[in-house]
């Protein structure tokens, strides 16, 4: 069945407008709890990242568990992947995280983790949905949830993400700058890396509810290139707003992205003999990655775009290793989610391994030129349900006289439409790009407007 709510991570929205609003956040956790608590008394854990409205949801999601009859175990601003890990260690039936990741400030959004640490299937995903529909009954208040407020929890995540590294490897002699995007990983980043030994520079780690993401992070890292450089460092480190994705910034101060960071993991495994099966990208993974890897002979897949289908085909294939450009990173012999600081560390590990610098190692993969454009819209329309676009595609690729690829996908997380293009000219990557974005935004516009 089709979902109302869900989407590819969780469901996302702009504070105060529907549904991301207190009173069906509240309904939303009664609703999740009665699923939840189908076997009998049951537990939950819930995190969020550091946006102002994360304190009213927790509030919300506490008094919906709790009239389902679910205890309830609040850990405070932890980064999503640590959400995944508690779950499993406090033998909670789900996780649940208050978090929109990489959007700004205004936008909030619940998603949630299975007992396993898992993305919740469909199926669950659906039940929730179709418990929403009925009235919110309260249980009898000798059966109501219990919340209990955890303080080791960070202590916890740091230890287990220390513990990825191995007991070989030292971050010793190494600089590090490291932007936390003002978001959920403030807390915890800079005190994996320097309990390992690394000298770490910091910036984004000082969050007020309304700067997260904002000129910093994952999805901007400008200023992290800018201050690796006046540092000197050997290399930056950035996360997004809620910690599951990573990029990286050489010594040179240049750009280094999810394709190129999974491909120096999977070289690592790979000279150690611990690649299982291949890697999984998606449709968005650059060209220049699936080369890289072809020459090293391991097989190469690509998904659907969002960490879960990466997932979907590492499970099915089962598969150790996969990721987003983006820089969701899914080391699944290690965690059952992506996380931006164990990826970080397993990039670390097979730097110092291989002896490479980040630039050096990184100089293995030719890049193709890839632009993405990406339109506001203002009507959730699938793309590909619209014949003109179906035409307007047929002209792009007939331009790029197949040696090129071009990509239109709605975003499961904004109201946007993702132009992407990708060439060996960058030329004809702007042009071809700019022209279709421009008729796809003119193609909205209408459907708007009802022409």
């Amino acid at each position: 069945m089709s979902k109302r709510y869900f989407g590819t991570d969780g469901i996302r929205g702009k504070v105060g407008v529907a549904p991301i609003t207190p009173d069906f956040v509240m309904k939303l956790g009664w609703a999740a709890g009665r699923v939840f608590s189908k076997e009998g008394r049951s537990r939950i854990v819930i995190g969020k990242d550091t946006r102002l409205s994360g304190y009213m949801f927790e509030s919300a999601l506490e008094a919906g568990l709790s009239a389902a009859g679910v205890d309830v175990l609040l850990i405070g601003p932890m980064p999503t992947p640590a959400i995944a890990y508690l779950a499993r260690t406090f033998k909670c039936v789900a996780g649940i995280v208050i978090s929109a990741s990489h959007n700004p400030f205004e936008d909030n959004g619940i998603k949630f983790f299975s007992a396993d640490g898992e993305k919740l299937p469909d199926a669950v995903e659906a039940a929730i949905e179709e418990m929403l529909d009925e009235p919110m009954v309260m249980v009898n208040s000798a059966a109501l949830g219990k919340a209990k407020r955890i303080d080791d929890a960070a202590g916890r995540y740091i230890e287990f993400c220390k513990s990825t590294l191995g007991n070989h490897i030292s971050l010793n002699g190494m600089k590090i700058v490291l932007d936390c995007a003002h978001g959920a990983t403030y807390h915890v980043a800079p005190s994996v890396f320097q309990e390992l030994g690394a000298e770490i520079v910091t910036t984004g780690c000082t969050p007020n509810g309304t700067n997260i993401n904002a000129g910093v992070g994952s999805t901007d890292p400008v200023q992290l290139s800018e201050r690796v450089l006046l540092e000197n460092a050997d290399l930056g480190i950035a996360f997004d707003g809620d910690g599951d994705r990573v990029v990286m910034v050489d010594h040179q101060g240049r750009l280094v992205d999810g394709d190129e960071l999974l491909y120096l993991i999977a070289r690592d495994l790979q000279q150690r003999g611990s690649l299982h099966g291949g890697v999984v990208g998606t449709l968005m993974s650059n060209l220049g990655l699936q080369r890289a890897l072809e020459r090293l002979d391991i097989p190469f897949v690509r998904a659907q775009v969002g960490d879960r289908y990466v997932m979907e085909q590492l499970t099915a294939r089962e598969w150790w290793l996969g990721g987003e450009a983006s820089g969701h990173i899914v080391c699944r012999y290690l965690h059952s989610t992506g996380d931006g600081i164990i990826a970080a560390l397993q990039v670390l590990a097979a730097l110092l391994r291989s002896s490479q610098s980040l630039a050096e190692a990184c100089a293995e993969v030719d890049r193709v030129p890839q632009e993405t454009i990406n339109i506001r819209v203002a009507v959730r329309k699938d793309p590909h349900d619209l014949p003109e676009v179906a035409e307007l595609l047929a002209e792009a690729e007939k331009r790029l006289a197949g040696v090129g690829r071009v990509l239109l996908r709605a975003s499961g997380t904004e109201p946007k439409i993702r132009v992407t293009l990708e060439h060996s000219d960058p030329q004809m990557v702007a042009d071809i790009g700019g022209w279709l974005a421009t008729e796809v935004e003119k193609l909205y516009n209408n459907i708007a407007k009802g022409l």
